[in-house]
């Protein structure tokens, strides 16, 4: 949510953000928001000169009544009454405009870092830049869950009959892999300075609003029926939920968090061939990197973040590249993103399996996350989120670029502490 001065004083740039970002049905929201908050200001202002002269009048009763001039003490009481009743009905109709203008203003999209590439979907987002060399075997690999079931390890049938598509079990070697990789990605976490949590897994719709755009929302959250609870898409969410309407003293910034979760999702609209099995599903584990920092130490942050994911690919044997998101593939919160997608030697491809934001202050504004800075004044920190792992959709990866020609699976050397030592895999 941007700061509503800075609409006022800035009406063209958010109209031409706006733009940028394919959205020409919100442009009229601009000009809502300025005539309405002119209108909450004056409000402001009649009642604030309706107050003092309340005041003023007040103390003139008592003075005419001193003096026996009780008809015009009368008189002045009456104008003090009419005067209530006004102050009443400005300060209701105040509580309305703020209403309105906020409502408008969680509409209107964050502004767009001048480096966003400008483009209509995530068909014109930009590659960057490439990591490891993508290799396609003199051998056929097989759909993921193929492989998975080469070694016992997943059962979508059951899952089905007892939750529906979009669930699986996962058993076995596979399943151990799976938290093999999560336990993995934790302590690379950890060892890169990030405090490890465990969050809550549902969250109130208030906070959902200030972290996320309704879009999303809609396409995403589960809501618990009867309940103001929502089960979490990503721990980003209850992670920077955790600090609403929280002062927070400057010293300790930056605020380096790792959260495991499980993750639940509608996903809504058609699968094609390539989102079956475990690709997009309804309930995942992930972990996720947080950051809470300076304004001026967000683009800094933003850098490290993606390349965190980038090391920890590449420590697997996987090879992946980094994508720029572009304008209109940015949700409305983000002020800049980008893909890692990781190398499918089956598809010949990459494929989204990391994503890094960073979100400006629009999720502390909306939160009320302050800084106290060192000078006294307080200001809005930036906050900042990037995919660590998120299996089973980073096995399908994991798999792909690990399987060997016999059939067996290697396991990567930082990866076989969690494996009970292991070194490959072999079918079932």
């Amino acid at each position: 949510m941007l700061d509503i001065k800075f609409v006022r004083e800035n009406p063209e740039l958010v109209k031409e953000n706006i733009k940028k970002k394919f959205q020409d049905s919100k442009l009229l929201l601009v000009d809502e928001v300025i005539a309405l908050d002119a209108e909450y200001r004056a409000a402001i202002t009649e009642g604030d000169g309706l107050r003092a002269q309340r005041n003023k009048l007040s103390k003139s009763i008592g003075a005419l009544m001193a003096q026996g001039k009780k008809d015009e003490a009368e008189a002045v009481k009456k104008q003090v009454t009419e005067q209530a009743d006004r102050l009443k009905e400005l300060e209701m109709r105040e509580a309305e405009l703020q209403e309105e203008v906020r409502q408008r203003m969680l509409v209107i999209p964050n502004m767009l870092d001048p480096s966003v590439p400008i483009g209509r979907d995530d068909s014109e987002n930009v590659e960057v830049q490439r990591f490891g060399e993508p290799v396609v075997p003199d051998f056929e690999i097989p759909y993921h869950t193929e492989i998975m079931e080469r070694f016992g390890g997943i059962d979508l049938d059951s899952a089905r009959r007892v939750a529906g598509n979009g669930f699986y079990y996962l058993l076995g070697d596979i399943a151990r892999l799976h938290e093999a990789v999560l336990a993995y990605a934790r302590d690379f976490m950890i060892e890169k300075g990030f405090t490890y949590v465990i969050p809550p897994f549902m969250m109130h719709g208030s906070v959902v609003q200030g972290v996320m755009s309704f879009p999303e929302m809609d396409a995403m959250m589960y809501k618990i029926e009867g309940e103001d609870l929502y089960l979490i898409g990503t721990s980003e969410h209850t992670m920077i939920g955790r600090f609403v309407d929280q002062l927070i003293p400057e010293a300790q910034l930056p605020l380096t968090l790792t959260s495991y979760s499980p993750c639940f999702r509608k996903e809504k609209g058609a699968h094609g061939l390539e989102e079956r099995g475990i690709y997009r599903i309804h309930q995942f584990e992930k972990q996720e990197m947080i950051v809470l920092c300076k304004p001026e130490d967000s683009m800094a942050w933003y850098e490290k973040l993606w390349r965190n994911s980038v090391e920890l690919f590449r420590s697997l044997d996987i090879p992946v590249r980094q994508l720029e998101c572009c304008s209109g593939d940015l949700a409305d919160l983000k002020v800049k993103s980008c893909d890692i997608e990781a190398w499918s030697p089956r598809q010949q491809k990459y494929f989204e399996v990391c994503s890094c934001s960073n979100l400006g202050d629009a999720q502390s504004r909306r939160l009320k996350i302050r800084i106290k800075g060192e000078d006294g004044k307080n200001y809005l920190p930036h906050t900042l989120n990037n995919t660590c792992v998120a299996p089973p959709r980073m096995l399908i990866a994991f798999l792909e670029n690990n399987l060997r020609a016999d059939g067996s699976v290697r396991i990567p050397e930082v990866l076989r502490p969690y494996m009970g030592g292991k070194a490959e895999l072999q079918k079932a």
